[in-house]
């Protein structure tokens, strides 16, 4: 079984995406669900140039030690637990991002009639 963030049950992981703007918009308004999801590209944006980077700089750090031939120092296995962490963060930090901002929106645009309706 996968591990869930949060202990929600891999399937309840979505609602995470999906509550937030109806919460919000409901909630607070459209003018604020409008600056959540603004917030929410902005902050998503940092984040994915962040781990891109990190990512591979864990990488080129197993490569550089390699490179300089100590491949069975202690030195070279840390790197090779950084490139084992580094290799998720460049190779899926943008595309989950990417699908966490869509539905962020896409909820927010789909249900606009209704927060419209609900402040009225």
């Amino acid at each position: 079984q996968l591990a869930c963030p949060l202990d929600l049950g891999c399937h309840s992981v979505g609602l995470l995406v999906i509550w937030p703007p109806l919460i919000i918009g409901i909630g607070l308004g459209p003018h604020m669900l409008g600056g959540m999801l603004i917030a929410q590209i902005v902050v998503s944006f940092c984040l994915g140039l962040m781990m891109s980077a990190a990512g591979g700089a864990w990488d080129n750090a197993k490569k550089y030690v390699e490179k300089q031939g100590k491949k069975k120092s202690e030195i070279h296995k840390a790197t090779v637990v950084g490139d084992t962490v580094g290799d998720p963060f460049k190779d899926t930090s943008g595309p989950s991002l990417n699908i966490l901002v869509k539905l962020s929106t896409y909820m927010g645009v789909v249900l606009a009639p209704i927060f419209k309706a609900h402040r009225g």
